[in-house]
């Protein structure tokens, strides 16, 4: 039987960069919030680009999709998934051995 396009997709397991000893600095909260609201507006832009369009529910034949909303309108749980991101991009960035200042620093 010859291998199947699906065959990479069916045995890829993630691997993503071992942040389980790295702990955020406080500081870095108010940081971590505004990485999340752009990488809502990062999607965003990207749908409404491919021609999406808000709707009630997600609707992939019509493209539409409930939280192309400014991300202070998106329920909890959607912007908890953003702040997911954000901290996993933050704590890879300190575990590969570069430090992140605030501006003046």
């Amino acid at each position: 039987m010859l291998p199947s396009k699906y065959d990479s997709v069916m045995s890829y397991h993630p691997s993503p960069i071992d942040t389980s000893a790295v702990s955020l600095p406080p500081e870095l909260a108010e940081l971590t919030e505004r990485l999340a609201a752009n990488s809502h507006d990062l999607w965003a832009a990207q749908r409404l680009a491919e021609g999406w369009s808000y709707g009630p529910y997600r609707d992939d034949k019509n493209k539409q999709h409930p939280c192309l909303v400014p991300y202070d309108r998106l329920p909890e749980e959607e912007k908890e998934y953003d702040r997911i991101t954000a901290l996993g991009t933050l704590k890879a960035i300190l575990s590969l051995g570069y430090r992140i200042a605030p501006p003046g620093r």
